[in-house]
C-alpha cells in the first residue's frame, strides 16, 4: 500500500517555502508521494483575497510539473464549503482505498488542532507529519505516537507577504517558482 502525504493549503500563491518543505519531508519520511490539496475555503481563514480555485490549482500544477511524485489535487472543489479536512480524508479514502494517507501540517497549526472537525479520529486513523514554523507554541501533541516532527528548515515566507509585494509592484522573483510567476504576470493576479 503506497503512503501519501497530504499537504493541504489555499496556495494563494504556492511559493518556494511550500516546495522546500514538501521536498525535505519526501526525502526524510516513508512517503511515496505528496499530494498538494488545494482548498477552496478554509474554515479558519478569511477568503477576502483568495484567488479563484482554478487559478490556484493552475499555479500548483505549474510549480510541481517536473516533480514526478508531487501531485495537485482538486478533490475539495466538488465538496461542501468550507472544507473540513476530516471530510476530505473520508472522500479520498473512498476514492483511493489502496492508499494510506498522512497529513502534513505546520507546527503553528497544532495549537488549534483540537478545534478541527473529528481531530481525534484524524490523529488516530491518519497521523500527522509536522514541520517547524516560526513562533509556534508548545502543545500537548509533542509526544503523541501519531505525530512525527520533521527536521525541516524554518521557512519564514508567507503567501500574504507575497501578495502584498505584488500589490506594491515589488518583484517576487525567487519567492515563487518561475512558472508560477509567469501565471501571476500573464493573468494580472493579486493586483
Amino acid at each position: 500500500m503506497s503512503q501519501i502525504g497530504l499537504f493541504f493549503g489555499s496556495f494563494n500563491p504556492i511559493h518556494i517555502g511550500h516546495l522546500v518543505i514538501a521536498n525535505v519531508i519526501l526525502g526524510i519520511s516513508k512517503l511515496d508521494e505528496i499530494w498538494f490539496v488545494v482548498s477552496p475555503k478554509s474554515p479558519f481563514k478569511k477568503s477576502k483575497s483568495l484567488l479563484h480555485d482554478f487559478d490556484r490549482l493552475d499555479m500548483v500544477r505549474a510549480a510541481i510539473h517536473d516533480h514526478l511524485v508531487f501531485r495537485a489535487i482538486d478533490v475539495e472543489f466538488q465538496m461542501p464549503r468550507p472544507s473540513f479536512t476530516y471530510d476530505t480524508l473520508i472522500e479520498l479514502k473512498s476514492r483511493y482505498p489502496k492508499k494510506s494517507f498522512k497529513l502534513i501540517i505546520g507546527e503553528d497549526n497544532l495549537s488549534h488542532f483540537h478545534k478541527w472537525k473529528n481531530h481525534i479520529f484524524i490523529l488516530e486513523k491518519y497521523g500527522l507529519i509536522v514541520y517547524p514554523r516560526p513562533n509556534s507554541k508548545p502543545t500537548s501533541y509533542l509526544n503523541h505516537i501519531n505525530v512525527d516532527f520533521v527536521d525541516a528548515p524554518i521557512m519564514n515566507i508567507s503567501a500574504s507577504a507575497i501578495r502584498q509585494m505584488i500589490l506594491n509592484k515589488m518583484s517576487v522573483r525567487y519567492l515563487v517558482p518561475e512558472p508560477v510567476l509567469k501565471i501571476i504576470e500573464n493573468r494580472n493576479l493579486f493586483i
